[in-house]
C-alpha cells in the first residue's frame, strides 16, 4: 500500500513538473517585447533567486559546502565548471527557439535525447541495452538518416539539444555532483554573463517600463523552482523505469504546444517519415520502461533514486562512494576538532584546580 501511495504521488509530481516546464516553453510569448535571449537571461536570475530560497528553506547549505570541500585539485574544479556554458546554452535555446520558429526542432531534440543517452551509456560505460532499446535506437536512427539523405541536414537546434546535454551529464557524473549543488553553481557562474547581457541589450529598462513584468518575472522563477522540486520528488518516489517513461510526457506536451500555440506545421521540423520513426521509437521506449516496472513489481524490487536527479545517468556507485567518503571525512574532522576544544577546556580547568 505504501509503495502504491508513493507511486501515485511520484507520478502526479512528474506529470505536474512536465506541465510546468511546457508552460515555460511558451512563456516568451507573454514576455514580449523582451527578446528570447532577454527572457532566458531573466530566467537564469529568477531561477537562481528561487533556488537560493529553496535551498535555504530545505536547509541544504551544509550538504553543498560539504561537497565543495571534496574538490581538491585544479583538474576537479575545471571539470566541475566546464558544464556551466553547456547548461547556459540550453536554457537560452529553450526560451529563444519557441518565439523564433524552432519549437518543433527543440521538441525533436528532447525526444531523441534519452535515446542518445542510452547509446552513450552502452558505448562509454558498457551498460546493458535491452532488445527493445536497441530497436528504439534503430528506429530513431533510420528516421534521422532519412532526413539527412533527403534534405542533406538535420536542424542545428535539434542537434544542439540531443548532442549538447550528454557532455553536461557525463561531466557531472564524472565527479558525482549532486544535482542541486551543480545547478546552483551553474546559475551563480552564469549570473555575471546574463547581467552584462541584460544591461547592454536594454533588458532591464524594457522590464522596468511595463508593469506586467513585475509579476511575470517572479512567476517565471516560481515555475522553475516548483518544476525542479516536483522533479526531485518524483525521482525519489518512483522506480527508475517508470520515472524514465514519464520523462517523455514533457516533449509530448512541447510537441502539442508547438503545433497549436506556436502554429508550426510538421514540415518545419522534419519529414513525416522521421516523425513516424521517432514516435515509434518513443512507443518502444515506453513499452520497455513499463516492462521493467512490471518486472520489478513482480519481483518486489521497487526502488526509486537515492538522491535527486536532474536528468541523465544516475552516478556510478563507486563515484558516489568516493564523494560520500570525502563528506564523512570532513564531518569527522569537524567533530574531532569540536571534542578536542572541549577536552582542552576541561584540561585547563583541571590545571587551574590543581594549582589551587
Amino acid at each position: 500500500m505504501l509503495s502504491t501511495n508513493q507511486t501515485f504521488q511520484g507520478t502526479l509530481a512528474s506529470i505536474s513538473s512536465s506541465f510546468l516546464f511546457s508552460m515555460m516553453f511558451v512563456f516568451g510569448l507573454f514576455m514580449l517585447p523582451l527578446t528570447g535571449t532577454q527572457v532566458a537571461s531573466w530566467r537564469v536570475l529568477m531561477m537562481l533567486l528561487s533556488l537560493l530560497l529553496l535551498v535555504s528553506f530545505t536547509k541544504q547549505w551544509q550538504h553543498i559546502f560539504d561537497y565543495l570541500k571534496t574538490l581538491k585539485t585544479p583538474k576537479e574544479w575545471l571539470i566541475f565548471i566546464l558544464p556551466t556554458p553547456i547548461l547556459g546554452g540550453q536554457i537560452w535555446l529553450f526560451m529563444w527557439a519557441p518565439v523564433n520558429g524552432f519549437g518543433l526542432d527543440v521538441t525533436l531534440g528532447y525526444f531523441l535525447l534519452p535515446l542518445v543517452m542510452i547509446v552513450l551509456g552502452r558505448f562509454f560505460y558498457h551498460e546493458h541495452m535491452s532488445v527493445l532499446q536497441w530497436v528504439a535506437a534503430l528506429c530513431a536512427a533510420l528516421g534521422i538518416g532519412y532526413d539527412i539523405f533527403q534534405y542533406g541536414s538535420v536542424s542545428w537546434v535539434t542537434l544542439f539539444v540531443c548532442l549538447g546535454y550528454p557532455p553536461y551529464y557525463l561531466l557531472r557524473r564524472k565527479l558525482a555532483v549532486p544535482p542541486i549543488t551543480g545547478l546552483l553553481s551553474d546559475l551563480a557562474l552564469l549570473t555575471p554573463v546574463v547581467l552584462i547581457m541584460l544591461y547592454f541589450s536594454g533588458g532591464f529598462s524594457t522590464a522596468a517600463q511595463d508593469i506586467k513584468f513585475w509579476y511575470l518575472l517572479p512567476l517565471l522563477g516560481a515555475f522553475s523552482a516548483l518544476a525542479m522540486s516536483l522533479t526531485m520528488i518524483a525521482s525519489s518516489k518512483l522506480p527508475v523505469s517508470l520515472f524514465g517513461a514519464l520523462s517523455y510526457v514533457e516533449p509530448m506536451l512541447l510537441f502539442v504546444l508547438s503545433i497549436t500555440v506556436l502554429s508550426q506545421s510538421l514540415d518545419e521540423g522534419g519529414s513525416l517519415f522521421m516523425y513516424g520513426m521517432v514516435s515509434l521509437a518513443l512507443l518502444v521506449m515506453i513499452a520497455d520502461s513499463i516492462k521493467g516496472y512490471l518486472k520489478r513489481r513482480r519481483d518486489n524490487h521497487l526502488h526509486g533514486y537515492r538522491e535527486p536527479q536532474v536528468g541523465g545517468f544516475p552516478p556510478r556507485r563507486r563515484f558516489i562512494d568516493q564523494r560520500i567518503d570525502g563528506v564523512l571525512t570532513a564531518h569527522r574532522f569537524r567533530k574531532i576538532r569540536r571534542y578536542q576544544k572541549k577536552m582542552d577546556r576541561i584540561q585547563q580547568k583541571i590545571e587551574q584546580l590543581s594549582a589551587k
